[in-house]
């Protein structure tokens, strides 16, 4: 994803309440028959990690009703029948109603059955780790792409206005959306239904700026960022987002390290860099025109765009800045 900027607009997925984020769940619960119960601790064992809680709970006929509001999303160990007819009636709003995602007692398929965007396609991604196939249908992860909502959740941001995420989705399925665009304040902003409004969820986050040579692996950059952060008072929790240069934002090492840990990659021009350049000199302004990448973009991305920690050299390969 790149980022232009002007003057007054710089180039820019995670906080708990599902109203908000679009794309997260964080307290799930399992509901299961009671003959199902060992295959729903499995799925605890299996991604429980991977969630602030994670309960199970047995199978009544008002099961779902009882605990409606109570979780982000349930998991029922079930045939989507019995879910949709016992969910279809309590369903009032997608961005307030809990995500749903039905998973076969064999666990060969896991299903978003409401709440894609909204939680069920993170869970049923996380089911994989079980051997399940996730079926996802929502529109943009059918074709393959990245919707406002998992732009989001990948740069640690919040949809603030739901309703315009139906023209912006269809934007992104027509690649005319465009880059994610940060505004700086203070400003009052009049727009219009088809503009997506994103907001940081962290007060205190921080940003990952890094450059690399080309073709730098994984591994190099993940141990960076880990020995970046070991300078700092802040750890992989705090960090919102990796920050690069549209120069690198193919780089198949950097996109590898940032999905497995969970984070989205963000893109700046060479203008906005330049406008955003740390204080340690860079070769490369010399002989390309381009600023230090690391400091440049971790100042960019920072909410006060200053820097945390100088850049870092790791192996040669890979530099890295904090900035927030």
């Amino acid at each position: 994803m790149s980022t232009d900027t002007n003057d007054s607009e710089d180039g820019s997925g995670h906080c708990k309440t599902p109203d908000s984020d679009g794309e997260v769940a964080e307290e799930i619960a399992i509901v299961a028959f009671g003959r199902k119960m060992d295959t729903a601790e499995e799925i605890v064992e299996g991604i429980g990690d991977s969630y602030e809680s994670i309960d199970v709970l047995e199978y009544h006929t008002d099961v779902f009703e009882e605990y409606w509001g109570e979780y982000d999303c349930f998991v029922g160990l079930m045939a989507s029948g019995i879910a949709m007819r016992k969910t279809a009636g309590l369903l009032e709003d997608k961005w307030d109603d809990p995500a749903i995602v039905v998973i076969d007692e064999e666990l060969t398929w896991a299903i978003p059955i409401t709440g894609g965007h909204h939680g069920a396609n993170q869970v049923a991604k996380d089911l994989a780790k079980l051997g399940a196939i996730p079926a996802m249908t929502t529109a943009s992860e059918a074709a393959g792409k990245q919707g406002v909502e998992a732009r989001a959740k990948a740069m640690d941001l919040h949809v603030v206005n739901g309703d315009s995420t139906v023209a912006t989705n269809l934007a992104v399925l027509d690649d005319e959306l465009g880059p994610v665009a940060r505004l700086d304040g203070p400003k009052a902003v009049l727009v219009g239904d088809d503009v997506t409004v994103l907001k940081r969820n962290k007060d205190d986050g921080v940003v990952i700026g890094t450059g690399s040579v080309s073709g730098a692996k994984k591994e190099t950059f993940l141990e960076a960022w880990e020995t970046a952060l070991e300078g700092t008072e802040y750890d992989r929790e705090d960090v919102e987002f990796v920050a690069t240069a549209t120069r690198k934002e193919d780089e198949d090492g950097l996109l590898e390290a940032a999905d497995e840990l969970g984070l989205g990659v963000v893109a700046f021009d060479r203008e906005t860099l330049l406008a955003h350049e740390g204080p340690t000199p860079s070769k490369s302004k010399e002989l390309i025109g381009w600023p230090g990448v690391s400091e440049a973009s971790a100042i960019a991305g920072g909410r006060e765009q200053e820097l945390v920690l100088e850049k870092l050299s790791y192996e040669d390969e890979v530099t890295v800045a904090i900035g927030r």
